[in-house]
């Protein structure tokens, strides 16, 4: 039995670079001139020219609260209902049409496993000719969806069992007797629960693969003591899948149709290997070409390859929001300010606001890593604050490498009791 899903996941790195760096420019001039949003973000850029990751990253980030924004606009507007960004129509093109909340509009397209999330159902051990309870939502949301074609991808055969209907959910799976499930960690839990409290017996159900919640080792190994083997991907509506878990469990391998960046929350600039940052992600889908889009999700990239073989980058997985904009003395603070700040001083190597206090009593100071001590770089730096924030801040000047790893450039540590 194969290892692996395709030659793709064992490919050398370097050989996975150059065809991802190769397929680049084209996906840039595809969002210029078939998407009238990039063609605006994109404005003035030299899609031959975007060749390398350096280049990449002097693309503006898109991030999903600007989707929003011009999706809304462009629907008040009486125009297109994804504000400009697919390149795709209504018709025998665009087969499905769904929203998440927002609302966002999403397109699906007919490409063979359009959310190319068949090779994290291969992952996570489910194989051609099985039966797949899916559990994800076939209403609004494209969850259902994306599990489902990738299942039919893999040529697997799926049950759509949706959410809720707990006690049919479990009836559905002592007749049929899959091979696995497929939804929200919570739910599965529930339906087993259940199936013990009515004295059911689930004996085929040996594997899962889970998304959309957090999937802790606690969970894990209550699902493992049940002879369930769990796994987790991570995937978003814009995007499809983004990374899968393997049976290494030592991380998340990115997707063979993504290039990811990890850069610093509110900018767009790449942060160093192994540093926690916002994960952005170009996706090389012509239908929905997402150039540089912002997930808001933080993470960080593994070192080394996975154990099983598979050559491509690992990341973290989930670890938090980067969206960080705190409200301070009644005025918005966000990263991208800090940041500003930052970059006027050249000794700066990292910087962290951390608010402070008591509610209506708040204290912000800003903590610096700097490369070399200056006279009077405190003061210099406090004026900067009060220059781009309004508001005024403590410095504190520390040597390198003592702030934490952790992605955050906003700290909120105010008493709200």
């Amino acid at each position: 039995m194969n290892a692996v899903y395709d030659a793709l996941e064992t490919r050398t790195p370097a050989e996975r670079e150059a065809a991802l760096l190769a397929a680049l420019p084209a996906q840039v001039a595809q969002a210029q001139g078939r998407s009238a949003a990039f063609a605006r973000i994109l404005q003035g850029v030299d899609a031959s020219s975007v060749t390398s990751r350096a280049a990449l990253a002097q693309l503006p980030v898109t991030r999903k609260g600007e989707l929003q924004a011009l999706q809304s606009q462009g629907r008040e507007a009486g125009g297109d209902a994804f504000g400009g960004f697919t390149t795709l129509a209504w018709g025998a093109g665009m087969p499905r049409v769904f929203a998440s909340p927002g609302p966002i509009y999403e397109p699906e397209g007919t490409a063979r496993d359009y959310w190319r999330m068949a090779r994290a159902i291969f992952a996570a051990g489910f194989r051609p000719g099985e039966l797949i309870h899916n559990c994800f939502s076939y209403h609004f949301v494209p969850a259902g969806s994306m599990m489902e074609t990738g299942a039919h991808a893999l040529g697997c055969t799926v049950f759509p069992g949706g959410t809720g209907q707990t006690e049919q959910q479990v009836q559905a799976m002592r007749e049929l007797q899959p091979a696995g499930y497929i939804g929200t960690p919570s739910f599965l839990r529930i339906i087993v629960e259940k199936a013990a409290e009515l004295g059911v017996a689930l004996p085929s159900l040996k594997k899962a693969m889970f998304g959309g919640e957090a999937f802790p080792p606690s969970l894990r190994d209550w699902f493992m003591a049940r002879g369930i083997d769990g796994f987790q991907c991570y995937a978003t509506a814009d995007l499809g899948l983004i990374a899968y878990e393997t049976a290494a469990r030592e991380g998340l391998v990115l997707d063979e149709g993504v290039i990811v960046e990890i850069v610093r929350p509110g900018t767009g600039d790449p942060v160093p290997e192994g540093e926690v940052g916002e994960l952005v992600v170009t996706v090389l889908n012509p239908d929905y070409p997402l150039v540089r889009f912002g997930t808001g999700d933080l993470s960080a990239i593994l070192p080394g390859t996975c154990p099983t073989g598979r050559t491509n980058t690992r990341i973290k997985g989930w670890m938090g929001r980067a969206d960080q904009t705190t409200k301070i003395r009644g005025m918005f603070v966000h990263p991208k300010q800090v940041d500003t700040v930052a970059k006027r001083f050249p000794e700066v190597l990292k910087a962290r606001l951390v608010v402070s206090g008591e509610m209506a009593n708040d204290v912000m100071t800003l903590r610096v890593e700097a490369g070399s001590s200056v006279a009077g770089l405190a003061e210099r730096i406090g004026e900067a604050v009060r220059d781009v924030t309004k508001l005024r801040a403590t410095v504190e000047v520390l040597a390198p490498g003592s702030l934490p790893n952790d992605g955050k450039v906003i700290e909120d540590a105010r008493s709200y009791q």
